[in-house]
């Protein structure tokens, strides 16, 4: 089947199945025992639980639809040219599901996969700690040996939505005598559990996406050890490289920058009248066209048996960067109305707006730093030396 075929076939099913008040939205949750659709965004994401459209690219055996990257891209084309959102998204489809594909057991699969894909269970990172940010490898947290399971001491911070969570992915440290790179394990744990301890951190956005994560006396069973033991470093880098790929692949409902233009832009003939403006418009939707051609280009290439490389951390530079550049050139094009934090002198979308640009600043941290990231491409991707 074709490329357009899929694609129409999938318009097709959207125009049908998303109800009208949901198109252009949000993706209307994140999944987990705690954030729930309710009302007609319960009946659209019962549906695509049913059609495996919440992870189309996974199995159909751990609830996806068994889609080739090239269908997936056809399926995500036909959410955009519809405005229908995803129904979930987070750390368990981005994440920790496609690392446990790769590298879990097939009780690790059974037991979290068909979980994530019916957004039963929410994930939370647990990697970054005080003293451990860009230096990773110097973390401190403890994981004891206690025969069946794992006792967790110490702490986490940067979490986000841990609030939220219901497990946490977590690279912990098993042998504090080996290398700082060669004594760390990848753990999963409950986070509904004694020894648990979750603290948001309010933002300037005026959200608390970031946590901090307290454990004493935390369990993880061995069970829910991924890979080997001593040998998570590995497979926390992995992990990040998914997390990368799903960075750059950005929120395909939301509003193209040029209609905004025309909403709030002074006009002349059809055109943006101010010819600075309407050039930093230009130069922004040619970059962003360009980016998603690239973006095309790697999934026909991962298509051919690939996954992802070093590569991503070029996407996920580009990706942020673009992502802050939208924000700033649409607050830019408000005027005065993307000034606003509350209040009936603006609408809610201008509110929204104006929050997002506050908010979309941290995607230039969270994931690994755009400074991380051009060392990596520096490193991995252009091979020059130290």
């Amino acid at each position: 089947m074709d490329f357009t075929k899929i694609k129409q076939e999938a318009v097709d099913w959207f125009k049908a199945n998303c109800p009208d008040e949901l198109i252009g939205a949000e993706p209307i949750t994140f999944g987990g025992s705690k954030l729930q659709p309710k009302g007609a965004a319960k009946i659209y994401f019962d549906a695509l639980v049913e059609r495996g459209w919440t992870v189309p690219h996974w199995p159909k055996e751990y609830g996806g639809a068994g889609l080739n990257p090239i269908e997936h891209q056809a399926v995500r084309q036909a959410m955009a040219e519809t405005g229908a959102p995803p129904a979930l998204r987070g750390m368990g489809i981005n994440m920790i599901g496609p690392t446990l594909l790769e590298f879990g057991t097939e009780d690790q699969k059974a037991r979290h996969l068909p979980a994530i894909a019916r957004g039963e269970t929410l994930w939370c990172q647990g990697y970054s700690e005080p003293g451990a940010g860009s230096d990773l490898a110097s973390l401190k947290t403890r994981a004891e040996d206690r025969g069946d399971h794992f006792m967790i001491n110490g702490s986490k911070i940067w979490t986000s939505g841990a609030q939220y969570a219901d497990w946490m992915f977590c690279l912990v440290r098993t042998d504090t005598e080996a290398p700082k790179h060669d004594g760390i394990s990848f753990v999963l744990f409950s986070m509904d559990q004694p020894g648990v301890t979750v603290k948001p951190i309010d933002l300037i956005s005026g959200g608390s996406e970031f946590c901090e994560c307290f454990f004493d006396d935390a369990r993880a069973m061995k069970t829910d050890l991924v890979g080997e033991l001593n040998r998570g470093w590995g497979i926390g880098k992995r992990l990040l490289q998914y997390e990368r790929s799903s960075l750059f692949s950005g929120n395909t409902s939301l509003v193209p920058v040029p209609e905004i233009a025309k909403q709030y832009a002074p006009l002349s003939n059809g055109k943006i009248e101010d010819p600075g403006t309407r050039q930093q418009v230009i130069e922004f939707e040619m970059d962003k066209a360009a980016f998603d051609l690239t973006k095309k280009r790697v999934i026909e290439e991962y298509s051919k048996g690939g996954t992802p490389t070093h590569a991503t951390s070029v996407f996920k530079l580009v990706g942020s960067e673009l992502a802050n550049q939208r924000v700033e050139l649409i607050v830019s094009l408000l005027g005065t109305q993307g000034l606003g934090w509350s209040g009936g002198d603006f609408t809610e979308e201008e509110l929204t707006h104006t929050r997002r640009m506050l908010d979309t600043r941290s995607g230039m941290i969270a994931g690994g730093s755009s400074e991380i990231q051009r060392n990596i491409i520096a490193k991995r991707v252009l091979g020059l030396p130290d």
